[in-house]
């Protein structure tokens, strides 16, 4: 109870003598046969299959249509929006940003792991000189002590064979969490641009909303002026100059939250960029919130199962877990090995190129997991849980997926809706402001059909700026639902 494992050996050894070409040959006849036969337990892997329906579920309005987006349309959506100033900071996010250069890093880590893999399943072979002169002690040899010299040159090689296709089920690991980092790299990328996006809407949106609070508090300014006027000349009373600076006051209120969420998307966008916060200036002078394109293509669902790198990651995620099953498995069965050396020895430099210097020695050895207390069986037990796992977590990736493009297509169409009725709707609150300010200066309403027109109208026009935002940035989430955002080239390039 408590014991180590033990592996047994059994190991058979050619002394050192004369190199003869033709043993060479002989043990190569009995040792390719055996490599030749060579196999892989484990379970071989194939990618899983998953039903999806053959379209989308949500209507395809406000420009949506089912067509497959071009690759470079897709690869680079954010060109749509026409917005150059826009293409410039997502050039620069994906050039100095922290998370990609994260993902970045861990690819080159995956890809040295990956030749190490492949590096193991070959023969290691070493060189080495040495000169040593020794004299033995006169006591241990009656007084007859001499100098020996020993010249020696040789070259060392070792090779595991993988009969049972460990090394292999390894290197199938590592290959495919190469492919994983490759898509966690892609889809790094995905993020980081919707999130740019996002953030610059969201900036925009604030400078929109700000002006319209700006433009209010001047048209209520002018009211209010107008109130203190009738109400010296005795044409109303106090309680309409009040309303009037009360309904100025309370929108005035409005400007720090505005200006604090402003700050605060160019601060998060900064960071994207790999900036300090406050360093984008860039965007100190307002613009319009970028248009929506005319149509967008979606594809269908089959297409973003292709596209989506998150997915493609956790399909890799899969195929290294069930290597690594295989990898388990290989540990249950015995180790052999080949060792070799071919070399030199003499008594002197000038002795060392003659042909009776040459040395050669083999050796093979096997051994074998005696006791382990269940190590081996239990480590395959782990694996085939991590597979499974592994198979569970791209399943739920494909669900999500469909989810979020099913709920960014509702969210894209109907936010455009909702901004028609918004503008149609400030389109009439207009008219009521304007009629209502010029019948009451006319004496023919009074001064709270002045308020609650401004009121309404300053309200529907906020609404409506944030719809234009809302709805280029559900425009962006679909983008990034469907997978768009990458370029393999560069990516392979991390």
């Amino acid at each position: 109870m408590g014991e180590a494992p033990k592996r047994s050996g059994a190991g058979a050894s050619q002394g050192v003598r004369p190199t003869d070409g033709r043993a060479w040959r002989r043990r190569a006849v009995f040792v390719m046969p055996l490599l030749a036969t060579a196999c892989a337990v484990g379970p071989d892997y194939r990618p899983p299959a998953m039903a999806v329906p053959p379209a989308w579920h949500s209507p395809l309005q406000g420009g949506l249509h089912a067509a497959m987006p071009p690759a470079a349309e897709l690869a680079r959506w954010w060109e749509r929006l026409a917005d150059p100033l826009l293409s410039r900071l997502i050039g620069e996010a994906v050039a100095n940003n922290l998370d990609v250069k994260l993902a970045q890093a861990r690819l080159r880590e995956a890809r040295a792991r990956y030749g190490l893999a492949v590096a193991e399943r070959y023969p290691a072979l070493n060189a080495r000189a040495a000169v040593n002169r020794n004299r033995s002690s006169d006591e241990m040899s009656q007084g007859k002590g001499r100098a020996v010299e020993t010249w020696s040159a040789q070259l060392d090689a070792s090779w595991e064979l993988d009969l049972f296709g460990g090394l292999r089920r390894a290197q199938e690991a590592a290959a495919a969490t190469l492919d994983a980092e490759e898509e966690a790299l892609r889809d790094t990328r995905v993020s980081l641009l919707a999130e740019v996006v996002l953030g610059y809407v969201e900036a925009r949106g604030f400078q929109a909303r700000l002006a319209i609070a700006r433009g209010s508090l001047a048209t209520q300014d002018e009211t209010w002026q107008i109130t203190r006027w009738r109400h010296q000349a005795g044409l109303t009373t106090q309680l309409d100059e009040d309303q009037a600076r009360f309904n100025l006051e309370q929108t005035r209120a409005q400007l720090p939250a505005l200006q604090q969420g402003l700050a605060q998307s160019k601060q998060r966008l900064a960071v994207l960029l790999g900036r300090a916060p406050g360093e984008l200036s860039e965007l100190d002078q307002p613009a319009a919130i970028p248009h929506l394109p005319a149509t967008v293509a979606v594809g269908i669902p089959a297409d973003t199962l292709r596209q989506r790198p998150d997915l493609r990651r956790a399909e890799r995620q899969l195929a290294a877990a069930t290597a690594q099953v295989g990898v388990a498995s290989a540990a249950a069965y015995p180790d052999v090995s080949l060792s070799g050396t071919l070399g030199l020895q003499a008594l002197s430099g000038g002795r060392l190129l003659r042909s009776s210097a040459g040395l050669y020695a083999l050796g093979a050895s096997v051994g074998q997991v005696v006791f382990d207390a269940g190590r081996v069986r239990h480590n395959i037990e782990v694996q085939n849980a991590l597979q499974q796992q592994a198979l569970l977590n791209y399943q739920s990736a494909v669900l999500t997926a469909l989810r979020d493009v099913e709920g960014a297509l509702v969210a894209y169409a109907e936010e455009q809706n909702r901004g028609v009725a918004l503008r149609d709707a400030v389109t009439a609150a207009q008219g009521a402001a304007d009629l209502a300010s010029s019948q009451y200066q006319a004496g023919l309403v009074d001064f709270q059909a002045v308020l609650d027109t401004q009121r309404s109208l300053l309200s529907l026009q906020d609404q409506l700026s944030q719809s234009e935002a809302a709805a280029v940035s559900n425009l962006v989430r679909l983008y990034k639902a469907l997978g768009g955002g990458w370029d393999a080239a560069a990516a392979k390039g991390g």
